[in-house]
């Protein structure tokens, strides 16, 4: 049976149905808002797999070219392994459901989600959250908490729900919000300088409208949902297993966390102590649930210590930030490098500066065809300690990197006034907790030792979270890896001294209340602020040079007819002046011209010569040019290139000449002036003025005399002879001229946006 769900969001329907498609899954539901829709089909084992510990939950979100009325790219033409944006999707749905199924459920767990058709204005990652968690809601999976999603965008100081792609350009604040109406459980946000009270009151709405949609989703499983499979509870020997490890164990752990030791040697002293209990307790249990009870054992000690004791594993106080130190100008040769460590988490980030031309192509479905900044992350294994795959990029890094991307982007310079695609690379050389925060200092301290004009410094911050049964709870901030990993929150903040450009919070509970939120977000303001003091201490602005090693740019524009003279036939004149002169240049369909080169003298050469194509030629200038065409009338001068002019016969040489071979041949080099410009933009070219040195009233009055008596004596117009077949034969047939040598008459080819 089909069946519809319908609710009014922000002006428009949105639509849930079930029971049309994929009949065998577990769970399978469409959405549809406007005319984007997705496809969220969820499928689970009943078996759990021996030793599994963790909830084996896998999330792919498939963006079809189809959706879009579009083919794929490369030579297959079909789909092929998943973009930054497919990545960021998946990771959108995974943070908020992977808390809300049952504690200890182990069992492996697919939702697959497909995007069927996106209409260009409404954006589909909110529709993949709502999707999913209605076909969990409604399967017979372990599943009991529906939630919603929204976004919350901030126009002309407004808040609007669900912008569109189109609202989103102008949008000063993009909020995604993940829960229900008593709490929320994953926040996503990019942001221009937006203040704390101003994103509480989003959130605040963002809590509103997922309630709604909850209720909706609610009452799909009181219709129509199925019974849930009851998942296996922990056995008896696991039990059993459990107390002996913390028998075994007694305060040996509880010691270890409170010495204050360095991770790396806290983690030998407590691996130590497990490979202890292992040997000791193995013969009677099986190892997978001692090691279990060893894992929860340590994660109870550093919660226990934090709530009740305001005690943290390295001593710090609940506020307090780790040493900060840091350097710019480390490596040498790149275009700026910033260093920045904060306790034993450490970032090196490294600036490349390149022309606009070589910015990122965007194929999604977003309306942004270009990126022009760039952030990329690398996590080695190196960096905690330990040895691993290496050289692949994974969804840990697609994430870390865009989150820190969106925090920066705010200050980026626009193209109209820094010209440069920039990239960022973060590689983490230690990490002990909130690597993506770091990259963000790093990377403007980067920013500003490679001299590039950002707004202002931004700075991140993590903060966490412990509670407890008796709602005591304490907010952490500046937390490290053992917090994060017994924590309840890893609440990620970035901004300036004027406001936040970006958050995002994970939570492995079921939801935080809006009071806990306000008090984590002004917590982060003052270590925010802290950090950017240190910052501005070691670098208070961006440096007024760019570096020595980066390219330099120049901008000019050129009139919207001269493109074409600019770019030639088939792209050979921009080709040719890239190869003469070794620079980089982009030209836009509004004769915008940007101008790259590591040699600043190479980069004024490539200009000149663009400017000297582009200026319209006058009467009485003089150019050295080469004759590439001979006709019987006369011959065609190339004074520019692209620029083609006619020397008539008789203003050849200063004698009479009998045919024009007798005085030039094709690839031959002469100085010509300029005697006329007619209104079509052809030019009357002689190289007897030069010959002669007349002046342009000489032959202009030598010209006129010769006309008159050529009327008098030879009858009118037909005296004009070969003159008159020059104009019948190319002035007034542009296009048989162009076609035999390239002539590009009264018109240009379409510009292409780079050579």
């Amino acid at each position: 049976m089909i069946k519809k769900y319908e609710m009014n969001l922000a002006g428009r329907p949105l639509i849930i149905e079930h029971g049309r498609v994929a009949h065998q899954a577990s769970g399978a539901v469409t959405v549809q808002y406007g005319d984007t829709m997705v496809l969220a089909v969820v499928t689970a084992n009943k078996e759990v797999r021996e030793g599994a510990d963790f909830l084996p939950l896998t999330v792919d979100v498939v963006q079809k070219a189809y959706a879009a009325g579009k083919l794929p790219g490369g030579f297959f033409k079909r789909e092929g392994r998943p973009s930054g944006e497919e990545i960021l999707a998946c990771r959108l749905v995974d943070r908020p459901m992977r808390p809300l199924f049952p504690k200890g459920f182990y069992n492996e767990v697919q939702v697959i989600i497909t995007v069927l058709a996106s209409d260009s204005v409404n954006p589909h990652p909110i529709l993949d959250i709502i999707g999913t968690s209605a076909a969990l809601t409604i399967s017979d999976i372990p599943f009991e908490y529906p939630i919603g999603a929204s976004v919350i965008g901030l126009i002309e100081g407004e808040l609007v729900v669900n912008p569109t792609y189109q609202e989103l350009e102008k949008s000063d604040l993009e909020l995604t919000v993940a829960g229900n109406g008593e709490s929320t459980m994953m926040v996503e946000a990019g942001a221009k300088f937006v203040k704390e009270d101003v994103m509480l009151e989003a959130l605040n709405l963002a809590q509103e409208v997922n309630g709604q949609i909850s209720e909706l989703i609610s009452e799909m499983k009181n219709e129509i949902g199925k019974e849930k499979w009851e998942h296996p509870k922990p056995a008896e020997d696991e039990i059993k297993a459990h107390q002996a490890t913390i028998d075994s164990v007694g305060e040996k752990i509880k010691n270890i966390l409170y010495d204050e030791n360095a991770k790396q040697t806290r983690n030998e002293q407590i691996s130590e102590i497990k490979k202890d209990v292992l040997e000791k307790l193995s013969e009677d249990f099986e190892p997978s649930y001692i090691k279990a009870a060893l894992n929860s054992i340590e994660k109870e000690e550093v919660r226990n210590a934090i709530l009740n004791d305001s005690h943290r594993p390295d001593g710090r106080k609940l506020n307090e930030i780790r040493n900060l130190n840091s350097e710019i100008g480390y490596i040498p040769m790149v275009h700026g490098s910033g260093l920045f460590t904060r306790g034993e988490t450490q970032i090196l980030d490294v600036l490349t500066l390149a022309s606009a031309g070589d910015a990122q192509k965007l194929d999604g479905f977003s309306p942004q065809e270009n990126k022009f900044f760039i952030h990329h992350y690398n996590f080695p294994p190196y960096s905690a300690g330990e040895t691993g795959r290496f050289g692949f990029t994974g969804r840990r890094e697609i994430g870390h990197g865009a989150l820190a991307e969106r925090a920066l982007l705010p200050v980026i310079p626009d193209q109209d006034d820094f010209p440069y695609t920039i990239r960022l690379v973060s590689e983490t050389m230690s990490s002990n907790g909130s690597t993506s925060m770091a990259s963000v200092c790093a990377g403007t301290l980067a920013l500003m030792d490679g001299g590039v004009p950002i707004k202002s410094p931004v700075a991140g911050i993590a903060m966490g979270l412990i509670t407890g049964d008796d709602g005591k709870y304490a907010v952490l901030t500046d937390i490290q890896g053992a917090e994060d990993h017994s924590g309840d929150m890893d609440f990620k903040v970035a901004g300036t001294k004027d406001g936040i450009t970006a958050l995002q919070m994970d939570i492995k509970v079921k939801g935080i209340n809006f009071e806990i939120m306000k008090e984590a977000l002004e917590q982060a303001r003052v270590a925010r602020l802290e950090i950017l003091d240190h910052i501005t201490d070691l670098i208070s602005e961006p440096k007024h040079e760019l570096n020595e090693n980066a390219p330099r740019m120049l901008n000019i524009k050129v009139p919207v007819d001269k493109i074409g003279a600019v770019i030639g036939s088939g792209g050979s004149v921009i080709r040719g002046m890239i190869e003469e002169f070794g620079v980089t240049i982009d030209i836009d369909d509004e004769g915008n011209v940007v101008i790259g080169s590591n040699d600043a003298e190479s980069a004024e050469r490539a200009q000149d010569a663009i400017n000297t194509l582009t200026k319209d030629v006058e009467p009485g200038e003089e150019y050295h040019g080469k004759v590439v065409r001979i006709m019987q009338f006369g011959a065609f001068v190339q004074i520019l290139p692209g620029k083609d002019g006619l020397v008539h016969i008789s203003e050849l040489d200063t004698e009479h000449i009998a045919d024009v071979e007798s005085a030039v041949k094709i690839g031959d080099e002469i100085d010509v002036m300029v005697i006329g410009v007619d209104n079509m933009g052809k030019i009357d070219l002689s190289r007897r003025a030069i010959l002669n040195e007349e002046s342009l009233d000489v032959v202009k009055e030598r010209r006129n005399s010769g006309r008159k008596n050529d009327r008098n004596n030879r009858g009118g117009r037909g005296g004009r002879g070969g003159r008159d077949n020059y104009d019948r034969n190319s002035r007034g047939g542009g296009r048989n001229r162009r076609s035999v040598g390239g002539y590009d008459g009264d018109s240009r080819p379409s510009p292409p946006s780079r050579y």
